[in-house]
């Protein structure tokens, strides 16, 4: 198995594009001022998108949700990298779909 394929199949399964810094630009501090604001962007992946789609099912269980949400923040919340790395597998080989 290619590693560079298996990176490239996991990196489009999760939706992750490569950008390229940009360039550095030179602004006056006029024109810094001005328009401190007008060229900051926000990129939203479509994970983001999905979850607040399914958050609106009325098949989300909202007390699971919420003790999940309590064991994160306890930090107690724990799940094997093996569980993990068996999906991720799962996922790109099509099993889970």
């Amino acid at each position: 198995m290619d590693i560079r394929s298996s990176l490239d199949g996991l990196k489009s399964l999760l939706g992750v594009t490569q950008q390229l810094p940009a360039a550095p630009q030179a602004k006056s501090n006029a024109a810094a001022a001005g328009s401190a604001f007008a060229n900051d962007r926000a990129t939203f992946s479509s994970a983001g998108n999905e979850v607040s789609l399914t958050a609106a099912d009325p098949g989300v269980r909202a007390d699971k949700v919420a003790s999940v949400q309590a064991a994160i923040a306890a930090g107690t919340y724990n799940v094997p990298a093996s569980a993990v790395a068996s999906k991720v597998v799962d996922s790109m080989l099509g099993l889970g779909e």
